[in-house]
């Protein structure tokens, strides 16, 4: 069931059933457009996550109590659900070795072959957007693949970075510390701020859109303008 609540001053946040799945993406993609529409200009941000929405309010708002009972009155917060598609974005991956592939097929008890062909086998919805910008949470995994963090985060995850955690998968857009498992690395740029206030978009991807891994050879990598890290040249 969804709740409203009050998130201080300016700010109200709904919360979807704590379970992480299409269903819950769908309806709180649907809400946000509701949103949107009976908020108007007092509106100022919505900032989704797996199943919350953070509703932000101008300064010169009628009140958050009665914007509170506006959204209770006018939002018609069932169970029901639209079905919001997305749009598609596919991902070219290099799979390699070097890190932890092999091990998350021992764990798992497949061939590297197979895990690479069950990754790429699912569309993934994008759940949220964080941790770094272009950092997309893309579930949900197959659950022969589900294999939880490193035990000792690596300092440096390089640029591309194909990973698993759980049942989750992402890229990581740019070097930077982490604990998920690495499978591969993609050649796609996933954030490039200088479109910003352009027609472009800084990424590829928006909460709601699907993602489909596509497996590619080294060659075709580097041909994409991917670079190998250092410890695989």
């Amino acid at each position: 069931m969804i709740q409203l609540e009050l998130a201080g001053e300016n700010a109200l946040i709904l919360y979807l059933p704590a379970a992480i799945c299409g269903n819950n993406l769908s309806q709180l993609l649907h809400v946000q457009q509701q949103v949107r529409l009976v908020l108007g200009e007092q509106l100022q941000e919505l900032l989704p996550s797996y199943a919350s929405l953070l509703i932000v309010l101008k300064p010169d708002h009628q009140g958050v109590l009665s914007i509170k009972t506006l959204l209770e009155q006018q939002l018609r917060l069932s169970s029901s659900v639209l079905e919001q598609t997305g749009k598609l974005v596919l991902l070219p991956v290099y799979y390699h070795t070097g890190w932890d592939l092999n091990a998350v097929a021992a764990r798992a008890g497949l061939s590297t072959a197979e895990v690479i062909e069950l990754h790429q086998a699912i569309e993934y919805r994008v759940y949220a957007i964080g941790f770094a910008p272009g950092f997309a949470y893309l579930g949900e995994l197959d659950e022969r693949l589900a294999t939880p963090r490193l035990s000792t985060p690596r300092a440096k995850v390089p640029k591309g970075a194909v990973a698993i955690a759980d049942r989750q998968t992402a890229v990581y857009p740019a070097e930077s510390p982490g604990g998920w498992n690495i499978l591969g690395l993609c050649p796609i740029r996933l954030f490039n701020p200088e479109q910003a206030g352009s027609s472009g978009d800084m990424m590829p991807f928006a909460v709601g859109d699907r993602v489909r891994f596509q497996a590619i050879s080294q060659s075709e990598f580097l041909a994409l303008g991917g670079q190998l890290p250092q410890e695989l040249c």
